[in-house]
């Protein structure tokens, strides 16, 4: 069990459309991280950008994104996750991958599909809500959309850390920032957002606003806007368990079930 973890968001200016040039532009960002964080955080379809092409663009269950991911997870001794395209059982699905240093693989496929970008007529929605065990931490992942669907996120006292990938354009902004410390609040945890910076193939401009969220919903890290970097911040699961014993909300929770 790993008490301090240490969390780095890597905010993004993807290349629309071109995975290979994406993943060699990531190269020298990612190779900084050795020894410096636990776990690394790429945005929403870090290869790609938000694509309603998955036909042209999507890569097999075990592609050459994946393999990339496991050589830098096992190069660099971190995990690194984010979410690409991928193509499973002739559906398409906005996958997030967890990629362990040990070259062990977890993923969740986003369940909210946003239809307002007509997401949902190419894109087959997830069916399983995923809770990931990472150095005694429980991480739950989140793509973009999901943020606004707090019932299908709410803490049942099974994670620790909530990470959120997105392209969540700068015209939204203030929903991006306003539900972030939000679900950090609620849920009592850390949540961790990463999202992209620049314009994409469709002309929609990103402002980044990636954050490190406590469980008090305080930011204790924030990118600069509109700027590809790297933000980094230690999280500590003893001192959030401890805040969890002083101040018992989840006691008081509803029970409920979700139906997929």
């Amino acid at each position: 069990m790993r008490d301090l973890l240490r969390v780095a968001a890597v905010q993004q200016n993807i290349i629309w459309e071109k995975s290979e040039a994406n993943r060699d532009a990531l190269e020298q960002i990612l190779a900084a991280q050795k020894g410096n964080a636990d776990i690394v955080i790429l945005p929403e379809m870090f290869t790609t950008g938000f694509s309603m092409s998955p036909k042209s663009l999507a890569e097999p269950e075990e592609g050459e994104t994946l393999k990339w991911m496991k050589q830098v997870a096992t190069s660099g001794s971190f995990a690194l996750c984010g979410s690409i395209i991928v193509e499973s059982n002739a559906r398409y699905y906005n996958r997030f991958y967890f990629v362990e240093p040990s070259g062990r693989v977890s993923w969740y496929d986003k369940r909210h599909l946003f239809r307002m970008g007509d997401e949902h007529n190419h894109y087959a929605p997830g069916n399983e809500r995923k809770i990931i065990s990472y150095l005694g931490w429980r991480i739950m992942p989140q793509i973009c959309y999901d943020l606004r669907f707090p019932v299908f996120s709410r803490n049942r006292n099974d994670y620790d850390l909530l990470i959120y990938v997105a392209n969540f354009p700068a015209s939204r902004r203030g929903v991006w920032n306003t539900l972030l410390p939000a679900r950090a609040i609620e849920n009592q945890c850390y949540v961790v957002a990463v999202n992209r910076v620049g314009t994409d193939g469709v002309g929609l401009d990103y402002s980044g606003d990636s954050a490190i969220y406590n469980p008090r919903g305080n930011a204790m890290v924030r990118a600069a806007e509109n700027k590809e970097v790297v933000v980094m911040a230690e999280v500590s699961l003893s001192e959030l368990n401890s805040f969890r014993e002083r101040f018992p909300v989840w006691l008081d929770a509803d029970d409920f079930t979700i139906k997929l």
